[in-house]
């Protein structure tokens, strides 16, 4: 199994340069065509407009969400033919509204392997970047690849990565989509933070995953770990840091993303705090 249809998506000029340069090297090392679509957002609100207003407000807003596409456009353009002669890569641009910009997402990341993106929180950040992570795994059903501001250009080869393993379907998921990356390891560190007392892998956490991946020829081993932080993703955050990994694989929002949004979770706070790449899928 290899990546061969890589996807970007920008919603603003000043945040392509991790993505942008994480997805080239990616498309390089697996002889992969990259889609890049630059995205502008009409965040306009009408039901707070004044009466009689709501046109002309429309209007502005639909001008600056083209424009904000156009020159994410000649961005992205700029960094690809960059990226040198040998990177196989398309470009488009779309306007859209806020509330509509799941759908136009999911239509592009559906036919994509690996969705590569920014870290969607931060400063500078804007409503729009949570939104295209979640569409493109939810209603794109693809995985994404989030990179930090502090991102080199990838290879495809991570020499140690770290996956997060709780007996869920959304971890058994991302762990199957992540095979090229784990194949490609040195080493692979399956991670279980406090497993279940009474649960069907009680005896052997994650041992069945360790085999599965193994019969791939992945270079897997298992860490059993207690939860002595007070968030899971403390404990794995913290895990990352004292391996080394330079990649961490999870499946994402185990909770309904209403609850994830209001009290948070696993997967933001992971999001939040990473320094390195997260690969995730649903």
């Amino acid at each position: 199994m290899r990546y061969k249809s890589l996807l970007t998506l920008a919603a603003s000029p000043n945040r392509i340069g991790p993505a942008l340069a994480a997805a080239a090297g990616l498309a390089r090392s697996f002889d992969a065509h990259l889609d890049a679509l630059a995205v502008g957002v009409d965040r306009t609100q009408v039901g707070y407009s004044y009466v009689g207003s709501g046109a002309v407000m429309l209007q502005m807003a639909l001008d600056r969400a083209e424009e904000e596409a156009r020159r994410t456009e000649a961005a992205l353009k700029a960094a690809l033919v960059a990226e040198g002669p040998e990177l196989r890569w398309g470009l488009e641009s779309a306007v859209t509204q806020l509330g509509a910009l799941s759908e136009l997402v999911a239509m592009r990341a559906r036919y994509a392997d690996l969705v590569v993106l920014a870290k969607p929180y931060g400063k500078g950040v804007g409503p729009e970047d949570e939104a295209i992570l979640e569409a493109a795994m939810f209603e794109g059903m693809a995985p994404v690849l989030v990179v930090p501001e502090n991102s080199a250009a990838l290879t495809g080869r991570f020499r140690h990565i770290v996956l997060a393993w709780n007996q869920s379907r959304e971890a058994l998921v991302a762990a199957k989509q992540a095979l090229p990356f784990l194949t490609a390891a040195e080493r692979v560190t399956i991670t279980v933070i406090d497993p279940a007392a009474h649960g069907p892998e009680r005896s052997d956490p994650g041992g069945l995953l360790c085999q599965f991946l193994v019969r791939h020829g992945v270079k897997a081993e298992v860490a059993v770990l207690a939860r002595t932080l007070p968030r899971v993703s403390d404990v794995l955050v913290r895990q990352c840091l004292d391996s080394n990994a330079d990649l961490l694989v999870m499946g994402a929002y185990g909770h309904s993303r209403f609850r994830e949004a209001i009290l948070g979770g696993a997967t933001r706070n992971m999001l939040e705090a990473a320094e390195l790449p997260v690969f995730m899928a649903h």
